[in-house]
């Protein structure tokens, strides 16, 4: 379910899609014990990733005649940031990973870009961009980007940690930052960059029954990735790779 501005009654109230129950036990104390627990830090991306996937095979095929084509870069796996032997200039950018808590559990808020967008236009991300001078770290960068993107008051963020960095094909070193939110909230999504704002419960994302493994050809290409479809959004590459690595983190596989 999606909403923008002059949805108040959903922003304050419930989230229950139906038939999903929210996992209990996931509180702020023990999201923020486990994001702050000792553990080996790896950069994950796009290319470390699909390079896993092919390797391990068997995976699924994008069937884009039911979900559309998918944008490419079109860089090789071989020629991107994170192949091996390539020295690529790196961008710092930081994402807000929204928790929304709701009286049935956490749910987690991500962003559908715009179709104009000249990068990653049309697709489903969390809130954040490049990392500006003035930003004093990455958490100041994370606030900062999502309140301009969706309205969401920095205030209103309660910081719980953060992911592993995520090194995309085309250089961004993005570090995720988790921070739980409280209700109310107002959001005052931007017509350039986010076409909608809408909620995941945090338990679907949870569930490994819900993670694809995806294959596809892109000009030749083979690209690999992670995907988590929700209704009609698509959720799928650095996006999904940054969930997955919260799964990892909170499940303690």
């Amino acid at each position: 379910m999606g909403y923008g501005a002059a949805d108040s009654s959903f922003l304050s109230g419930g989230f229950s899609p139906s038939g999903y129950k929210p996992v209990p036990v996931l509180t702020r104390a023990n999201i923020r014990a486990r994001l702050s627990a000792p553990r080996t830090s790896t950069l994950r991306g796009d290319v470390t990733t699909a390079m896993a996937l092919l390797e391990q095979g068997d995976l699924d095929v994008h069937d884009a005649a039911r979900l559309g084509q998918l944008p490419s870069t079109g860089i090789p796996y071989d020629k991107g940031a994170g192949a091996p032997g390539v020295r690529a200039k790196r961008t710092p950018a930081a994402v807000l990973v929204p928790l929304i808590e709701r009286a049935n559990g956490f749910s987690v808020l991500l962003t559908k870009r715009t179709s104009e967008l000249k990068h990653h236009g049309g697709q489903v991300a969390f809130p954040g961009g490049r990392k500006e001078d003035t930003d004093e770290d990455f958490i100041a960068c994370a606030l900062r980007e999502t309140e301009e993107e969706t309205g969401l008051a920095r205030q209103s963020v309660e910081v719980l940690g953060h992911l592993d960095p995520y090194l995309t094909i085309t250089g961004y070193e993005v570090t995720p930052v988790v921070g739980a939110v409280s209700l109310p909230i107002n959001l005052t999504p931007d017509p350039i960059e986010v076409a909608e704002i809408f909620e995941v419960p945090l338990a679907f994302l949870m569930d490994p029954a819900n993670h694809q493994r995806v294959q596809r050809d892109f000009n030749g290409l083979k690209r690999a990735y992670y995907a988590m479809p929700y209704g009609e959004h698509y959720i799928w590459g650095a996006t999904a790779g940054m969930i997955l690595n919260l799964f990892d983190i909170l499940s303690d596989r």
